[in-house]
């Protein structure tokens, strides 16, 4: 019997079930549906006060910071190109233990990333449609997105282009009209305050805004998981990567440059949590403002969100065909050919999360961010423990220097977390570690090939 070439998805004991046809372009409007390319709208207030004015700056550093984390994901992913994102590179990278914790963790970020997405949008519409309760608006979400996600991930990517053109036609409109305000006479003028102000610098007080800033980064990762569902070898999804960050890096710096321009008094705000549509009102009046408004609440809503779903059920497929979680959860669709199970069960968890959690929004946040910096430590440590120690790589830039400047970032972003993030991620950790004990006394989870 003829061996699986290496590399591919057989020789690590799984047969091809996913469709594969996702291109490099997909994956990069994946990553930006993801990350969106207007995530500062709803978070300019917090980041543009706690930087002093220098939001461009503090953009940038993120983006800097995350570009070492996706270099790391970009490593592994030639490695093992499969599904499961951080979960099957450290299994695979160190071993099954650090592998189901990572996956365990990353669960924490991705099964209540959407309904967070689900919660703020849901809220953000009953200021405009009162009279709607905010129950109907997470069951509309959460059931277009999951019919959406069901039919196939090449329907998802089309749904992707077409919520991605909107948002960027939004950006090119607020861009284009701020400009038009500036030159006649906005704020101070062209200046290069909102990178640098020598008078108000102070990096610590800059360094808290990147622990916030960085957050508008998380999603990139979720390319990962879309690995068995791919086109164009195993380099596609780290190339992937690279480019979405850097591009919805470049949008973040352009809007939050043009906004800092139009309104440069960052203390003097009617709410700091709307800053983003006060500057837009300012620039463009109340059409640019609602404009604005609406195009945050969709991407998050269904952009963001649809995007979210079709990560975790990923990531649910691969541990649950490792069983590390119910086997029901790795069935796939005889028609579409996508873990439809696993979608709707993180339907049915964002609906339940969403309704318990409706006027929570900031501990939901926390839940998240702890599960995603929690596995992107992970992801610099299987990069050194299987190239420098395992296969005693010499490329000592990509493959050491690199991930430990990036596990140092990542960090010290967790140590800016605040204290009830950190209770509730080793909560959830210490529930992992008794599940994975019951796991290996019930001898599940034996049977992975670790070639």
């Amino acid at each position: 019997m003829a061996q699986p070439e290496k590399g591919s998805l057989e020789s690590f004991g799984y047969k091809q079930e996913l469709k594969r046809t996702l291109t490099l372009k997909d994956l990069v409007i994946y990553g930006l549906i993801f990350m969106v390319p207007i995530a500062p709208f709803g978070i300019y207030g917090e980041v543009v006060t706690a930087s002093k004015g220098m939001i461009v700056l503090t953009y940038m550093i993120g983006m800097v910071a995350m570009l070492f984390t996706a270099l790391s994901y970009g490593s592994m992913s030639r490695a093992f190109p499969i599904a499961g994102s951080v979960y099957a590179y450290a299994q695979r990278g160190i071993n099954k233990t650090v592998g189901f914790l990572a996956g365990w963790m990353i669960l924490l970020d991705y099964v209540f990333v959407p309904a967070l997405l689900y919660v703020v949008s849901a809220n953000s519409l009953k200021a405009i449609v009162p009279d709607v309760p905010v129950w109907i608006w997470l069951v509309i979400f959460i059931l277009v997105n999951s019919w959406i996600n069901i039919r196939g991930i090449a329907f998802t990517a089309r749904a992707n282009i077409v919520f991605l053109v909107g948002e960027l036609i939004v950006l090119a409109i607020f861009i284009a009209v701020g400009v038009v305000a500036i030159s006649n006479g906005a704020g101070d003028g062209v200046t290069i305050k909102p990178i640098y102000n020598a008078a108000d610098f102070n990096l610590p007080f800059v360094m808290t805004a990147v622990s916030v800033a960085v957050l508008s980064f998380l999603g990139f990762d979720g390319i990962s998981t879309l690995a068995e569902e791919t086109k164009g070898g195993n380099k596609t999804v780290g190339k992937a990567i690279l480019w979405a960050l850097m591009l919805v890096g470049f949008l973040f710096i352009i809007q939050t440059y043009i906004a800092a321009l139009i309104h440069p008094d960052y203390l003097n705000f009617d709410n700091i949590d709307t800053a983003f549509y006060q500057i837009a009102g300012e620039a463009g009046g109340p059409f640019l403002k609602n404009t604005t408004i609406i195009a945050t609440i969709l991407s998050w809503g269904f952009a963001n969100a649809l995007a979210a779903q079709a990560a975790i059920s990923r990531i649910l497929f691969g541990m649950a065909r490792d069983q590390n979680l119910p086997k029901f959860l790795a069935k796939v669709h005889p028609r579409y050919q996508t873990p439809y199970l696993s979608t709707l069960m993180v339907g049915i968890v964002s609906l339940v999360v969403g309704l318990v959690f409706v006027n929570d929004i900031g501990i939901l946040s926390s839940i998240v961010n702890c599960g995603a910096l929690t596995a992107f430590l992970v992801i610099h440590v299987s990069v050194v423990y299987h190239y420098i120690i395992k296969m005693k790589s010499k490329n000592y830039l990509l493959h050491l220097v690199v991930p430990i400047i990036g596990f140092l970032i990542i960090l010290y972003v967790m140590i800016n977390l605040d204290i009830l993030a950190k209770i509730i991620g080793i909560s959830w950790l210490a529930v992992g570690v008794v599940y994975y004990i019951i796991l290996r006394l019930t001898k599940r989870n034996t049977t992975i090939n670790m070639d």
